[in-house]
């Protein structure tokens, strides 16, 4: 059975108090009457998530939590302590603890705070932990250049955002490459530019080559399409009007633009540019 994880697992009989869970191995669980329905029965599968209630039993939830084992999350601290705070996971039953030991510099109701969640040695409980180096490392190196990545901006400096990639690596994400707003908090999804010789990561929002140009040119024939067909944008439109319309450089939008013109798909006109309207049969 495992706490702090999503899993599948079979209703092995009804009772009173609710439905009892079995996994492959029959550890048994249960999922309190407040989540089970009336067309539950012997033998369905259910996806649930498994943690400790207040009392030290472990129950599970189909509600879906906002983090989990080995994962990390912006939560919002909800109450406090002498031993330390609660955070909101997504669970109405119980509030995820982050004991006094595992915070930097303190934490206030109210706030969001970066966290990753483990499972306690000693008690078996889920726990939150703000130590994040304990959880991301880049030692070793398990993405590889051009892959798509989850990303979780953590922090802001002069040059861009901090993010942590995949929930396992650390990653740099510049601001001179950025043409939409990011904020810290923010979950993106990226990709891997550059792995340097020091296991550095660059990520960015936008694919690389080909791929890049592919994705930018659906996303601007979706963007005319929301915009009455057309865009008030063309090959001299300024960097700074093209950003803000498109959340793109200059130089990916020229070359989505070149895309859809070869494949006559768009065509520039007197207010910028627009879908090339569908031929209408004599």
């Amino acid at each position: 059975m495992k706490v702090g994880q999503t899993q599948t697992l079979t209703v092995r009989r009804i009772s009173d108090y609710g439905l009892y869970l079995v996994d492959e191995e029959q550890n048994e669980v249960l999922l309190p009457n407040r989540y089970v329905s009336l067309e539950n029965k012997e033998g369905d599968t259910i996806d649930v998530f498994v943690y400790h209630d207040s009392e030290n039993r472990m129950v599970a939830s189909t509600e879906t939590p906002l983090i989990r084992d080995g994962e990390v999350a912006f939560l919002m601290v909800v109450d406090k302590n002498d031993h330390g705070a609660f955070l909101d996971w997504g669970l109405a039953a119980k509030h995820l603890f982050l004991p006094n030991r595992n915070q930097i510099g303190g934490v206030v109701v109210g706030q969001r705070v970066p966290v990753y969640l483990y499972i306690d040695d000693q008690t078996n409980r889920c726990v939150a932990s703000m130590h994040l180096k304990e959880l991301a490392s880049n030692d070793f190196i398990t993405v590889k250049e051009r892959q798509p990545v989850e990303l979780l901006v953590i922090s802001q400096s002069p040059i861009g955002f901090r993010t942590i990639i995949d929930h396992k690596h650390w990653g740099m994400l510049y601001k001179n490459q950025l043409f939409r707003p990011v904020q810290v908090g923010d979950k993106l999804t990226g990709y891997v530019r550059r792995i340097t010789e020091d296991n550095r990561i660059d990520v960015s929002l936008q694919q690389a080559g080909v791929a890049q140009v592919r994705d930018s040119s659906q996303i601007l024939l979706e963007l005319m399409q929301a915009n009455g067909g057309m865009l008030p944008l063309n090959d001299d439109s300024s960097p700074e009007q093209i950003a803000v319309q498109t959340q793109m450089s200059k130089k990916t939008f020229k070359r989505s633009l070149g895309m859809l013109l070869k494949a006559g798909q768009v065509e520039f006109f007197d207010r910028g540019v627009r879908i090339v309207p569908p031929k209408t049969s004599k």
